[in-house]
């Protein structure tokens, strides 16, 4: 079976082989306001194109695949033939395009698309259908997964709703890839709208026929999506195809909480319930949408971050890279529902729901990310948590061949239990890559998965990145605001610091201190950390001082203590959490350094590794 997906309709038209003449002029007139009469025309190809129509590829198809064939045909004297290249063919990737009637035609005396086809081999057409006109797509209407046989067979699509069509310019469009890498040859023939008369028991769906409920936000936007026809034709068999949203009438059971549009578009404009519902003609369609909107919605906190160090899979402040999806929908044993359709005033969120496992796809290509450090992602979770519940966050690495199951693949897990997670509240991880055991390679990552084994059914995900911490900070440390009166300065551009105080005593350390600017902003740094002290000028009696106040900055430090010393000497650690994320702002209370002496503190001490960006050292009340 294939398993790909075709993004013709996004792709613009690469090349129009006008098959026929007398293309009607334009007109500047909307449908509802017609002066004119629009041809009748049932015939699409018989031994021939129809007068009018033209032929438009989509983009990346291979140009030369589609011919008419005076050979092989199904009645008369010529049919039209596609000849599917292999995978990898680097001429075409697949056959596809649109047969356009730019003058349009009035299709409402008709109720199908009706067709010929056989294959070299037994195979399924990806996509065949009607409506699509290079534009709008207004009524498109599509059949997939057509299953084609070595013989002549005669293939039905059913209009969705006739009366729409008149003055349609999509006469018939295709698109068809390689069978399991292979190509082949198929052939279409007799290609013409018919009213058969015999469809029957019309059962229109949208959300596939699916009473769904879906918490929501003002500002919220979505589409109405799982839109199909079925109608039982005179073979018994019943046909389903999928129609646009125009061919459906929409309605809100409550417009002061969410509206929907002619083309399907659902906007939340107030606090409430609303049931979004449907009719196609006169029937009303399968399926609901019962919304529930809880009022303003507060989006996860802005990326800062660089984006020179930055590889995005999910954020608007970011470029993302291409991803295949947001939600994999693995059978047979995954429960999660949606995906990327939260669109909130130009934000869009991940939203998933009935949560048991679920994975987004970044493999064509996949990507490099061997010289970051960091994955973030921001999780909302939408409902009580209990102890047990839990999110398993998966890497995953396709390896050097960049195929999934390849044999060269590689994936770490990190797990948070419910503790890690607030009801109703956006939570950032900044997860170190190197903390996810099991993963031994970042040059060809592919994969995210969330893993709850329902145990957490409902989340939001936002901002889904890699990322390298710069190897030095790009802005200064935050201004202090503490009156200079209740101040004792060791080292900051914002006082006057203790006077004859060296910040680089020879104590036989091997770390390499300096004072570069940053920003402007003298800035204490040390290099190759292992232990650094400070020699104050002079004995401080901090008795009437609170806190220690230390900013400081590092991308590579897995240990960072600071130290007061007292005579004798007296000293007692504070350990500093690291690495850090940008500038990090400590107040520690005096406290904390019992039983230093806080009337006689001489000494200050930083121990650890890696290199450290310090400012504004100060003892404040």
């Amino acid at each position: 079976m294939k398993n790909q997906k075709f993004n013709y309709l996004k792709i613009t038209l690469l090349s129009m082989l006008v098959l026929g003449l007398n293309v009607s002029c334009e007109r500047n007139l909307s449908e509802d306001a017609q002066v004119a009469t629009y041809p009748k025309t049932a015939e699409v190809f018989i031994d021939g194109f129809s007068a009018g129509l033209s032929y438009g590829a989509f983009g990346n198809t291979l140009l030369t695949g589609f011919n008419v064939d005076n050979e092989v045909k199904y009645k008369g004297t010529a049919s039209m033939r596609f000849d599917v290249p292999n995978a990898g063919d680097p001429a075409g990737a697949y056959v596809g395009g649109v047969f356009i009637d730019a003058g349009g035609r009035d299709l409402t005396g008709y109720d199908a698309l009706t067709f010929w086809a056989k294959g070299s081999q037994s195979a399924t057409i990806n996509e065949l259908g009607l409506g699509n006109d290079f534009n709008q797509n207004k009524y498109l209407v599509s059949m997939t997964n057509v299953p084609l046989a070595t013989y002549w067979k005669k293939y039905i699509i059913p209009i969705p709703d006739a009366s729409k069509l008149k003055m349609e310019k999509g006469m018939f469009w295709y698109s068809e890839g390689p069978e399991n890498g292979q190509g082949y040859t198929f052939w279409i023939d007799e290609v013409k709208y018919e009213k058969l008369g015999t469809l029957a028991y019309p059962t229109p769906k949208i959300y596939d026929g699916v009473n769904k409920t879906e918490a929501s936000f003002i500002g919220s936007t979505s589409t109405v999506s799982g839109l199909t026809q079925t109608y039982n034709l005179a073979t018994g068999i019943n046909q389903t195809v999928t129609a646009a949203p125009s061919y459906f009438k929409f309605k809100s059971s409550n417009e002061s909480v969410a509206t929907v549009s002619e083309l399907g578009v659902i906007s939340i404009i107030g606090s409430g319930s609303a049931i979004i519902t449907a009719k196609l003609g006169e029937v009303d369609a399968l399926g609901s949408l019962t919304i529930n909107s809880l009022g303003t919605f507060t989006p996860a906190p802005t990326p800062t971050r660089d984006p020179a160090n930055v590889i995005s899979i999910f954020s608007n402040a970011y470029t993302n890279v291409p991803v295949e999806y947001y939600n994999g929908y693995y059978a047979p044993y995954q429960t999660t529902q949606g995906g990327n359709d939260i669109h909130i005033n130009g934000d869009d969120i991940i939203r998933y729901t009935q949560l048991n496992f679920v994975g987004t796809q970044f493999s064509q290509p996949t990507v490099n990310a061997s010289q970051m450090t960091y994955f973030h992602v921001d999780i909302q979770v939408q409902e009580a948590m209990t102890a047990g519940d839990h999110i398993k966050i998966q890497i995953g690495d396709f390896g050097a061949n960049g195929v999934y199951g390849g044999g060269d693949d590689s994936n770490g897990t990190i797990n948070y239990t419910n503790a890690s997670f607030t009801n109703g509240s956006w939570v950032g991880f900044d997860i170190p890559l190197s903390s996810f055991s099991g993963l031994t390679s970042k040059s060809h990552l592919a994969q995210i998965l969330f893993i709850s084994d329902a145990t957490i059914s409902n989340i939001l995900v936002d901002n889904m990145y890699f990322y390298a911490l710069p190897n030095a900070p790009t802005v200064a440390a935050p201004t202090p605001t503490v009156p200079a009166a209740n101040v004792i300065s060791v080292f900051s551009n914002a006082y006057t610091n203790i006077a004859g105080t060296d910040l680089n005593p020879n104590w036989g350390q091997t770390t390499v201190v300096t004072q570069p600017l940053i920003a402007g902003n003298t800035t204490l740094k040390y290099a190759g950390l292992n232990y650094q002290g400070i020699q104050l000028g002079s004995s401080q009696n901090l008795t009437g001082m609170t806190f220690l106040h230390v900013d400081y900055w590092t991308s590579n430090s897995t240990s960072l203590k600071t130290y007061l010393i007292s005579t004798g000497p007296v000293e007692k650690a504070k350990v500093l959490t690291v690495p850090a994320s940008g500038w990090q702002s400590v107040e520690i209370p005096l406290t904390n350094f019992l039983p230093v002496n806080l009337a006689d503190v001489i000494q200050m001490k930083f121990d650890g590794n890696g290199d450290i960006y310090l400012d504004n050292i100060y003892f404040h009340n």
